[in-house]
């Protein structure tokens, strides 16, 4: 089963933006998240289309099942 953190956040002009992590850390550890997605914002290093990252708005685990067929 294949695990993605999406790190969810609001741009300076209202829009959301999403920052996805693979095989994240379990247990999530909550604060830390949104620790870590502080220091993004104050970082200022990721540019989008709807604008600079500006708040935190929410992250969640998505879990998908993926099966790969070998066709010959």
């Amino acid at each position: 089963m294949a695990k993605t953190l999406e790190l969810q956040f609001g741009t300076e002009f209202g829009k959301t933006a999403n920052i996805s992590v693979d095989n994240p850390r379990e247990p999530i550890n909550e604060v830390l998240v949104k620790q870590s997605m502080e220091q993004i914002i104050a970082s200022g290093v990721f540019t989008t289309a709807g604008g600079m990252l500006a708040t935190v708005k929410g992250a969640k685990v998505i879990e998908r099942n993926v099966t790969d067929y070998e066709l010959v």
